[in-house]
């Protein structure tokens, strides 16, 4: 197994946004911020600030993740998704292994994000690496999201 984490460029824009069609439209379905962010992720995420990664087994890509800029110190860790076909390589440990390490490189502060504990293997991943419960504010920008979790990196 020959697994690259490789950054965005335009014509992956389409990956990006078929992998997490996978699992929302598996699990919940797609609202309007998803929408926002996978329809044009150029514009709603890098041009923004934020960055897009992708894994790439062999010459095949598997899964995907973005950082959302929130403030200068501070990404919404989002849009992890891992091809089903995939799924049980640990392709979605390396995406966070990579995460982590890539944040740590920028001396960001905190990595954040939003779940729903119905996905158990993310939230098994998720604390695995160290993050945390916070307390879920009322208007949140997702309406699956049933949990909020960061992780401070300093």
């Amino acid at each position: 197994m020959h697994l690259k984490i490789i950054p965005f460029k335009p014509y992956l824009s389409k990956y990006f946004r078929d992998l997490n069609l996978s699992w929302l439209e598996k699990y919940f379905y797609v609202e309007p911020k998803d929408t926002e962010l996978l329809e044009n992720c150029e514009r709603s995420i890098i041009e923004k600030g934020g960055y897009i990664f992708f894994a790439q087994l062999n010459s095949e890509i598997v899964g995907c993740f973005s950082f959302i800029k929130v403030d200068e110190f501070t990404f919404e860790l989002g849009k992890m998704a891992v091809d089903p076909k995939c799924q049980g390589l640990k392709i979605g440990q390396k995406l966070m292994e990579y995460a982590i390490y890539f944040a740590k490189k920028k001396k960001w502060k905190t990595l954040l994000l939003y779940s729903n504990t119905k996905l158990k293997p993310a939230i098994y991943i998720y604390r695995k690496y160290g993050f945390e419960e916070l307390e879920l504010e009322k208007n949140t920008p997702y309406k699956r999201s049933n949990i909020k979790m960061s992780l401070i990196l300093d």
